[in-house]
């Protein structure tokens, strides 16, 4: 429980971070009537929300285990990476309609110093925040963590490419290269939502998250086992479990059973990862 209430404490500084950045580039944005600026600061803005969702879903995953849910709480931090990809993907398709709507009339640019300054201290906020987040998120074994960080960390390729655009536009470049770049913005979001979706419905389908062959090779070990079959695995890094059916001598009395479950689980642990949980169903062996 003090994994969850550390992400809870990150994520509840995150948010704060976001949300300065959110703001400085939406009053950016709008003075200078940058589409392109402002589509950099919704990403920021659903930055934000993803920290929100992350900190609901994270205390309800912290739930200890009770009648109705045997395995824990663990997947409704799946279920809040996957909201947050929801999020993403509706303010993608926002700003590429919208972005697609303005190129036939668009605005002109009123880009000062003062405001390229702002956007660079969002960027490196944005970076600041991504590698500290990713790093917590890697030692911590946190998945919504890592998922997060990696919006944030588009969100800084979106910033970089935004204020080359500026910087173009600035040296004469014509104002349509704005709204084409929040086009792009809009694909760099909708691409981060994909990647959300794919690695979430992953573990919520149930996918294989450790080869079965990897599986194999530890349970050979064990010379009291005869034959393996039926070798599954669910769930992700911090929560993994592995179930088999393993044969045995038909003489070999439950006490030994027991302890030889016991050890290839042990033994898992040690070689594979740390959070696996295995089941064993045993079965005796005849030539």
């Amino acid at each position: 429980m003090d994994k969850y209430k550390k992400v809870k404490n990150i994520l509840l500084f995150i948010l704060v971070a976001n949300l300065a950045v959110t703001v400085m580039k939406i009053v950016v944005g709008s003075l200078t009537n940058s589409s392109s600026v402002l589509a950099d600061g919704f990403h920021s803005l659903s930055d934000s929300a993803s920290n929100i969702v992350g900190i609901v879903g994270i205390s309800i995953a912290a739930k200890p285990k009770d009648k109705t849910h045997p395995y824990g709480h663990t997947k409704f931090e799946m279920l809040s990476s996957l909201f947050i990809g929801i999020m993403m993907a509706f303010i993608a398709l926002k700003i590429i309609v919208e972005a697609i709507l303005q190129i036939k009339n668009p605005e002109t640019l009123n880009m000062t110093t003062v405001s390229f300054i702002i956007l660079i201290i969002t960027l490196i906020i944005n970076i600041i925040v991504a590698k500290y987040e990713y790093s917590v998120g890697k030692k911590n074994n946190s998945y919504i963590l890592i998922s997060d960080s990696l919006h944030t960390r588009s969100d800084v390729y979106v910033s970089i490419g935004v204020l080359i655009t500026l910087v173009c536009i600035k040296l004469g470049f014509p104002v349509i290269v704005d709204k084409l770049v929040s086009f792009v913005v809009g694909i760099f979001i909708l691409h981060g939502a994909y990647e959300i979706f794919k690695s979430t419905i992953k573990i919520l389908v149930d996918s294989a998250v450790i080869d079965e062959n990897t599986i194999r090779e530890v349970v050979v070990e064990f010379s009291e086992i005869k034959y393996i079959k039926n070798i599954r695995s669910r769930g992700c890094e911090s929560d993994i479990y592995i179930d088999m059916d393993i044969m045995v001598e038909p003489d070999m009395t439950v006490e030994k059973s027991h302890e030889l479950s016991h050890n290839i689980e042990n033994t898992m642990r040690e070689k594979i990862n740390k959070n696996i949980q295995v089941a064993t169903h045993i079965e005796p062996f005849h030539k």
